[in-house]
């Protein structure tokens, strides 16, 4: 009776690991399969400049409006309707006749003073301030270049303009190091919950009767929680390849991944070993796993650095030296606290 009372938990134990396991994926597919409106999305609130057919109208007023409406023709989506007055502009902007108020006036130093009103805290505040500023640049550079000749230096010469798509910088320097990360977290939670639910079912102990020691058991589960997370970060790389989004050194990638997810597995097996209520575990593993990567990502050569700069082929020495030092990391840490649990134990 004990023998299958023992088999029976444990069996329960694997079920809970796997249903665990197939809705961390099942999330992630869910995500993928809406990832074009996602990006789209994501990329309006990275660069909001990005999305293209968004009209302003902006109600303006003053002595110094004649340039601004000149500047208006050279920004795509700006129109620039003249008033008799500011009060006049405003009173359209109070009437929703435009979405914004520029009253454009000279002092008497020869400057010219813009005051701009926009709405606030609406949904589509974020795009009229974009446009607004596009208009301003506009309007500044006119200025500036019809008072060239009042300069007693020429200026030094502005660079040209290199035009790069959003949607480009936002995949390389934002979602892969997502996509490559999220699974790193995952399993490092997938730890966390094996650890804890086994202690408060007691399963653990029952595990003991096994002939397999304390660190064999923590072995099992950390592995099997490393070994899946190369295999989705894989195929979101794939996904990108099939749409069309060229990822470079991609096993070098996955070795740096893989080194982060055992230093992740690590903390967390550490933490479910000291803490083995679930919600203290899962709070305290959040909280380091915080810490870590917002203090790694501050650094220059941080792993989401390193990932970007592998995915674009533009990784130098110090990039490798990186993915080096965060193996070695992640190996020194899983070690010690393998080493830890097996002399102490686990909720000791």
């Amino acid at each position: 009776m004990g023998s299958r009372l023992t088999v029976a938990r444990r069996e329960v134990a694997g079920l809970r690991a796997e249903k665990t396991i197939l809705l961390a994926i099942a999330i992630q597919l869910f995500i993928a399969a809406f990832s074009s409106f996602l990006v789209v999305g994501l990329v309006s609130m990275y660069d909001p400049g990005a999305l293209d057919g968004a009209e302003v109208e902006v109600a303006a007023a003053g002595d110094a409006v004649a340039d601004l409406e000149r500047a208006a023709a050279e920004v795509p989506g700006a129109t620039v309707t003249r008033y008799e007055d500011a009060a006049a502009a405003r009173n359209a902007f109070d009437r929703s006749a435009a979405d914004a108020v520029a009253i454009a006036t000279r002092e008497d130093t020869g400057r010219i003073s813009v005051a701009v009103t926009a709405p606030d805290a609406t949904v589509e505040t974020t795009v009229i301030v974009v446009q607004l500023r596009d208009l301003l640049r506009t309007y500044e550079r006119i200025e500036r270049v019809e008072r060239a000749e009042s300069l007693s230096r020429p200026p030094l010469p502005v660079p040209d303009s290199i035009g790069s798509s959003p949607y480009f910088t936002f995949t390389y320097t934002v979602l892969i190091p997502v996509l490559v990360f999220l699974p790193v977290f995952i399993s490092g939670s997938l730890v966390v919950d094996s650890i804890t639910e086994e202690l408060d079912r007691g399963t653990l102990e029952l595990l003991r009767v096994a002939p397999v020691t304390i660190g064999e058991i923590v072995d099992g589960k950390a592995l099997a929680a490393v070994a899946i997370a190369p295999g989705q970060a894989l195929l979101w790389l794939l996904l990108l390849e099939l749409n069309g989004t060229p990822v470079a050194n991609v096993p070098t990638i996955l070795l740096l991944m893989t080194a982060l997810t055992t230093l992740v597995v690590g903390v967390a097996a550490g933490i479910a070993a000291a803490a083995p209520d679930r919600r203290a575990a899962q709070f305290l593993y959040s909280v380091a796993v915080l810490v870590l990567f917002g203090g790694a990502t501050a650094m220059a050569g941080g792993p989401t650095n390193a990932v970007a700069r592998l995915a674009i082929d533009s990784a130098d020495p110090a990039t490798t030296l990186t993915v080096a030092v965060y193996a070695a990391l992640g190996a020194v840490a899983y070690l010690g606290v393998r080493r830890l649990i097996s002399a102490n134990g686990i909720g000791q």
